[in-house]
């Protein structure tokens, strides 16, 4: 328990260390997270009322954004399954990264869900045993159960993990594989099961659709690992930890593939929907060139289809697709594109019109954008905190002061080094010895930025 308590310390000493870029950053999120906590107030108070809520359109810009993190979230098993299932050495080096990923947008996710509700102190008739949680019958209820469980698998997955790299030891496999290949499984449930919330409802012909969990699942796949890309870029030009080509080019690969696979399937259902337009159609219609003169997200729709081509074409060029200052461009169309149609492009359309006939457009008023604005900043600063803990950890900067350095090769600190011996040194640390080699792992290319900053590929 001891060392527990010592990690726990030592973990969140390393976090709130930082530069001047740092603090600017956290201060940036911070103000937000007050307007966050503003808007908050003000809905609990005066009610919904304050939104651009209807009784004809009861999910907004809340549920827009959750269904879009929820995909976020999943789309972190694209470095988790290659990684164990395929032994893809890139990826395996930073797994854990893509582990806090997933805590982040999961509980991103269920802030969303809290700014939505209308009555936020029945939110306990969501835990059981405690309330009326009505499952089987509640997707809901079912959405939030494995919501709730593949955080519980990441947290625990994540934070053993960095733990036993505190430590020094190795990973007791018999206990972590089994919650590795679980959070596998469980990351396609999720963004299934909240398609199925949406798909569930016949009364709602956009979203009644069998395709549905499938262009939830392949765009989960292409936004998640878009902006894990962003990420990982990031970090290798911003700290001393070097992520390997081979796992960004793998990631890239996988958004390309899983971009045209939903480009396809909304062409289909373009197709379906438009040849025999019957009043099924009339949300479909409405999203892309407007109904009786109502046309809020007509532009909305189009430019989502257009920045998902771009960046399609562009990751389809291998000379792009490699290429890590063009590569950020596709990226960062990607997420926007899929936010775009996966979040007020699918949401919205289904209320639009509504069974009875009735046409009533919906635009989030600024409450609701400031709020939303506020969870995005409280799941960016969870985010920082995590992502910034375990490069601490793979780098090891964050290590146990007791550590039985009998178990690493020739890992100890210098003080603790009878003599120095020009063998392989972890990567964590300079050596101020001249004679002492720096091995900058497989990933880093001779005359590379990595080789010269003595930074690795960590293993």
């Amino acid at each position: 328990m001891r060392s527990i308590i010592r990690f726990a310390i030592d973990f969140a000493a390393y976090v709130i260390k930082g530069g001047p870029k740092f603090y600017a950053w956290l201060a940036f999120l911070g103000f937000f997270v007050l307007v966050l906590l503003y808007g908050t107030y003000l809905q609990a108070t005066e009610g919904l009322i304050i939104t651009g809520l209807t009784n004809q359109i009861t999910d907004g810009l809340y549920i827009a954004n959750f269904v879009f993190m929820v995909g976020v979230a999943a789309g972190a098993v694209t470095i988790v399954f290659p990684a164990y299932v395929y032994h893809h050495k890139g990826l395996h080096d930073v797994t854990v990264l893509g582990e806090m990923l997933a805590v982040a947008a999961v509980m991103t996710c269920n802030l969303f869900i809290l700014s939505h509700m209308g009555r936020p102190e029945r939110l306990w008739h969501m835990m059981p045993p405690f309330g009326i949680i009505n499952l089987p019958s509640s997707a809901l209820a079912l959405d939030v159960i494995t919501l709730s469980t593949y955080l519980v698998l990441n947290l625990v997955g994540g934070f053993y993990f960095m733990y036993t790299r505190y430590m020094g030891t190795e990973v007791n496999r018999k206990f972590y594989m089994p919650l590795i290949y679980i959070s596998i499984v469980w990351a396609l449930s999720i963004h299934t099961v909240t398609a199925f919330f949406l798909s569930t409802m016949p009364a709602r012909p956009v979203w009644n659709t069998s395709m549905m969990p499938i262009r939830f699942i392949a765009t989960a796949f292409a936004a998640g690992p878009s902006l894990i890309i962003l990420l990982f870029l990031y970090i290798r030009k911003n700290t001393r930890l070097w992520i390997e080509d081979s796992a960004i080019n793998m990631l890239s690969t996988i958004v390309t593939f899983c971009l045209g696979i939903a480009l396809y399937l909304t062409m289909s259902e373009i197709v379906t929907e438009l040849y025999a337009v019957t009043e099924h159609s009339l949300g479909l219609q409405y999203l892309m060139f407007g109904l009786n003169g109502m046309n809020r997200l007509v532009p909305w729709f189009w430019t989502s289809l257009v920045f998902n081509l771009v960046a399609f074409v562009m990751l389809l060029t291998p000379s792009v697709r490699k290429n890590y200052r063009l590569l950020p461009i596709a990226c960062i169309l990607t997420i926007i594109g899929i936010w775009v149609e996966k979040g007020m492009g699918t949401v919205v359309p289904g209320f639009i019109p509504t069974p009875s006939g009735e046409v009533t457009e919906y635009a989030p008023t600024l409450i609701e954008i400031l709020i939303t604005m506020g969870d995005w900043a409280m799941g960016m600063l969870i985010a920082t905190v995590l992502m910034k803990g375990a490069i601490g950890i793979l780098l090891g900067e964050v290590k146990c002061a007791i550590e039985p350095w009998s178990l690493i090769r020739n890992a100890a600190p210098l003080p603790y080094r009878t003599s120095f011996e020009p063998t392989r040194m972890q990567p964590w640390a300079r050596s101020s010895d001249p004679d002492a080699k720096v091995d900058v792992g497989s990933g880093a290319r001779r005359g590379s930025r990595a080789r010269s900053q003595g930074r690795v590929a960590v293993g």
